[in-house]
């Protein structure tokens, strides 16, 4: 059952079970634009634009975000002012604002588990070594929100993955990458309006 907000009139019922919460997970800062780590931040930059939305601070400070009507359904977006390693702060200050429930919260990041182009939607499981959904399920103190996973690739050769998630993509990367962001803002679309599992039939792969 939904909670009551606490920081804002108005109360989250069964009638209105209230916004969804879409993050997009990544760094800020200019450097970090592009890169692999960042793929979360494009699919909510795409969604945004969609919707007409410029994201603005939070006024609790750590997220940058905004308020819109994503394909008819009231929808809070969404991106971290925290590095990833604390994006659960972020999310839980958002969360306990607007009232939002786990199972309406959608996290977008990236996976080196998917191949460049690979999408996953789930409800829950670990954080895969992922540091950002390592601080959200703290945060949250449940791991039972939505995941978009967008595939990122493996290093190659010995490079270590935490550097490898820092580069850009390259030049003969990036028209795909460009393709898995539509997808998966298609794909969070699909999630609010349609449900998890119909939108794990179209864009699981």
């Amino acid at each position: 059952m939904a909670r009551a907000r606490t920081d804002r009139p108005g109360a989250v019922t069964a009638a209105d079970p209230g916004p969804w919460l879409i993050v997009g997970l990544g760094n800020p800062g200019a450097e970090y634009d592009l890169t692999r780590h960042n793929v979360g931040f494009e699919v909510v930059d795409t969604l945004a634009g969609r919707a007409g939305l410029a994201l603005r601070r939070h006024k609790r400070g750590q997220s940058s975000a905004g308020q819109a009507r994503l394909t008819g359904q009231p929808t809070v977006l969404a991106k971290p002012l925290t590095f990833m390693n604390n994006s659960g702060a972020a999310v839980a200050g958002l969360s306990s604002y607007y009232g939002v429930e786990p199972e309406r919260i959608v996290v977008v990041h990236d996976d080196l588990d998917l191949p460049l182009g690979g999408l996953r939607l789930k409800r829950g499981g670990g954080d895969g070594g992922h540091n950002g959904l390592k601080s959200i399920r703290s945060s949250l103190g449940t791991g039972d929100f939505l995941r978009v996973r967008v595939g990122i690739g493996r290093p190659p050769g010995r490079m270590d993955p935490a550097a490898f998630v820092l580069r850009r993509f390259a030049a003969a990367e990036r028209p795909e990458a460009d393709l898995m962001v539509v997808d998966a803002a298609d794909a969070v679309e699909s999630v609010i309006t349609e449900g998890l599992a119909t939108a794990q039939n179209r864009f699981n792969r």
